[in-house]
């Protein structure tokens, strides 16, 4: 298959590697000059997606993606499918698809979870959002990309899915690192703690899975200095995007409004940017009450 990539940065990179080592002939194209294996390079976005089947996208913003939208849909071939994996606004995703749409495309819009490491070793997951026709066709290459695809629904529904998950994971992440800064100061230790909390009814992906505390549970970011990970800075912007959507939809989150809040303090004033997001216990363990 010939398959267009534009965006060939943390993500895109190794996720274009992986449909070039399976076979598919990959014209890939960045805004730096990057170099992928087993991936063409492309003059501009328009040259990647001339003559593609499929062209996916893993760009920063909705903004940019209505950029290179306006680029690349002239230049695609009737009937070929566009599959975003940015994460990005709902209203971004629908009106590019329907951009898409009316050009004789396919449109899937399918954010990932799994970060780096999923997107290197092909474990990504894909909350997808489009026709049951585009999904069909793009498919096969979510399953060479990562382990698991769902399709969400009408276009807009991948990045709903993705925001709401992500806006649970913030707030979760909060409760948990606030908990164990209160159990430090009640005398609780921390593996007794965990030992309670991840057979109870505190259990969470959070605790169980990604303890935020060092030397607890399975091996973490917080085991390795807090380097993330998933970044802090990528958890404030799917928290933005959370409320951004909440507004336009008139929809009460009020705890996904305070986590994107606390998030916002940590990235922008205190030490956040480029720690993971379970960093929050760190600076959980230097406050007190006021």
């Amino acid at each position: 298959m010939r398959i267009g990539f534009i965006g060939l940065g943390n993500m895109g990179a190794p996720m274009a590697a992986n449909l070039a080592k399976a076979g598919h002939q990959v014209i890939g194209h960045d805004t730096a000059d990057v170099t992928v294996e087993g991936v063409r390079k492309a003059a501009s976005a328009a040259q990647a997606a001339s003559d593609a089947e499929i062209v996916i996208t893993m760009l920063p913003d909705g903004a940019i993606l209505r950029s290179v939208a306006n680029e690349i849909i002239p230049a695609m071939r009737a009937g070929a499918v566009f599959v975003d994996c940015s994460t990005v606004d709902v209203d971004s995703a629908r009106e590019v698809a329907q951009q898409a749409e009316e050009a004789g495309l396919l449109a899937v819009d399918a954010p990932v979870s799994g970060g780096v490491g999923g997107a290197t070793a092909g474990t990504l997951t894909f909350m997808a959002g489009g026709s049951e026709a585009g999904f069909a066709k793009a498919e096969p290459l979510f399953a060479i990309m990562g382990q698991k695809a769902v399709h969400c629904g009408p276009s807009g529904n991948g990045q709903a899915a993705k925001i709401c998950n992500n806006m649970i994971l913030g707030v979760t992440m909060i409760a948990t690192c606030e908990a164990f800064a209160l159990a430090d100061k009640l005398g609780l230790d921390r593996q007794k703690m965990f030992d309670v909390v991840s057979t109870s009814s505190g259990y969470s992906w959070t605790m169980n899975a990604y303890c935020p505390a060092p030397g607890v549970g399975p091996q973490s970011p917080a085991d390795n200095g807090y380097k993330p990970g998933f970044a802090a800075e990528l958890m404030l912007k799917d928290l933005r995007l959370s409320q951004q959507a909440a507004q336009s939809a008139d929809a009460d989150t009020p705890m996904g409004a305070l986590a994107q809040a606390l998030y916002a303090s940590f990235v922008e004033q205190e030490d956040g940017r480029g720690r993971d997001f379970s960093a929050m216990l760190p600076r959980f363990e230097k406050r007190g009450r006021g």
